[in-house]
């Protein structure tokens, strides 16, 4: 009989998450942030550019860095290194009716796979995903492929995106301009 408590204490003790934690475990399934990065890309390729803007925290950063496994953004150049504010510009650049780097406008479709989710600090979610867009504007195709990694924050009944970083694969070779939001 004594041995038989002994083993049953000896057993750590695991207790389910409650509150805040529970929460964002139950809508952070991989199911739903594949969800959000789908629907992300969906508003990117409709161009609602306004939208797509307003997934982005008051805080958010959006870089898109120029060589592989660049680790700061502020140690080597990047391609993009957007806080909201001028990721704010950039959107209003983009609708603005004169902007010849998008006279026409683009089209593009994109593709999202692979999709990982772990937690991350501060109560985020760090996603990993690898995309493909396809850009087409006169009468030309660009190839765009990468690997993005989104750090969301729960929003209600889903996300807002603090960061997202865009790690291209031909990141370091010469890019015509890039008038695209990825």
């Amino acid at each position: 009989m004594a041995s038989r408590r002994r083993s049953k204490s000896a057993r750590p003790v695991r207790r389910a998450p409650t509150g805040r934690a529970a929460s964002l475990r139950a809508r952070a399934t991989p199911a739903a942030v594949e969800r959000f990065l789908v629907d992300e890309a969906r508003l990117l390729d409709e161009r609602r550019f306004e939208d797509w803007l307003a997934l982005f925290t008051a805080d958010a950063t959006y870089w898109v860095p120029s060589e592989p496994g660049q680790a700061d953004p502020l140690e080597t150049i990047s391609l993009i290194y957007d806080d909201r504010r001028l990721l704010e510009t950039r959107v209003r650049r983009l609708r603005h009716p004169a902007i010849h780097a998008q006279t026409p406008p683009s089209r593009t479709t994109r593709l999202i796979g692979n999709v990982i989710v772990a937690p991350a600090a501060a109560g985020a979610i760090a996603a990993t995903s690898t995309f493909q867009m396809v850009e087409y504007r006169r009468d030309k195709q660009r190839l765009w492929a990468g690997r993005a990694h989104h750090v969301l924050v729960p929003a209600g009944p889903t996300f807002r995106i603090r960061a997202k970083r865009i790690d291209l694969v031909n990141c370091d070779s010469v890019l015509d301009g890039i008038s695209v939001l990825f």
